[in-house]
C-alpha cells in the first residue's frame, strides 16, 4: 500500500495493494494497522449515481466526520476543499479520479468539505466514516463556488435541490466552519 500526501495537508491518496489474475482481483479496502490516520469508524456508507451527477461540497461540523472514500464500481472526479477558518490552504481545494480501476482510496480529515462528479454511466462510491451523521450539524458549500474555482467536469450537473441553492464558501460565517488547528 502506498500513501501520498496531496496538495492539502492531512487529505492521502491511498493506493492499495491489489492481487488480480483471470478471476478478477482482490485487495482490502480498510485494517486499522494499515490506517493509523484515520482513528475509529463508526459508519459505513454507499451511494449510487448515474453519469453527469454532483453531490456535494458537504461536511459536518461540529460532529465533524473523517472519511475514508473510494468506488467500487465506475469511476468519479473526487474534490476535496480546506473549509478550516484560519488554515494556510483555507479554500484549496483537490480533485482525483477515484476508480473501481485504479482503486485508489482518499482519506479526508475533519475540516474539509467532499463531493464528486460520476464521470461514468454509474457509480458506486463507498465511504468509512469517523462520526455518524447528523443531520442538524451539516454544511453545504455552493459547487461551482467561483471563489473556489473547482475545475468540474462539466457545466450543467444533476444536483440535490439543496446542493444547487447552498452558500458560496463567503457567506458562510466563519464561525460556523471548523476551525484549524496546527
Amino acid at each position: 500500500m502506498d500513501v501520498t500526501e496531496t496538495s492539502l495537508p492531512g487529505v492521502l491518496l491511498i493506493d492499495p495493494d491489489v492481487y488480480g489474475d483471470d478471476r478478477g482481483y482482490f485487495h482490502e479496502t480498510w485494517r486499522a494497522e494499515r490506517y493509523p490516520f484515520a482513528g475509529t469508524f463508526v459508519q459505513d456508507n454507499v451511494s449510487r449515481s448515474r453519469r453527469g451527477t454532483v453531490r456535494g461540497l458537504h461536511l459536518q461540523w461540529p460532529k465533524a466526520q473523517g472519511k475514508l472514500v473510494w468506488v467500487s464500481r465506475g469511476e468519479v472526479f473526487d474534490v476535496v476543499v480546506d473549509v478550516r477558518a484560519g488554515s494556510p490552504t483555507f479554500g484549496k481545494w483537490e480533485g482525483l479520479t477515484l476508480s473501481e480501476a485504479n482503486h485508489n482510496q482518499l482519506w479526508i480529515p475533519t475540516g474539509f468539505a467532499h463531493g464528486f462528479a460520476v464521470l461514468s454511466d454509474e457509480a458506486l462510491f463507498s465511504y468509512k466514516c469517523t462520526e455518524v451523521y447528523a443531520p442538524e450539524c451539516e454544511l453545504a458549500i455552493r459547487w461551482n463556488d467561483p471563489q473556489i474555482g473547482i475545475m468540474w467536469p462539466f457545466d450543467e450537473p444533476e444536483l440535490s435541490a439543496k446542493d444547487a441553492v447552498a452558500p458560496f464558501l463567503a457567506e458562510v460565517p466563519a464561525e460556523t466552519l471548523p476551525p484549524f488547528a496546527e
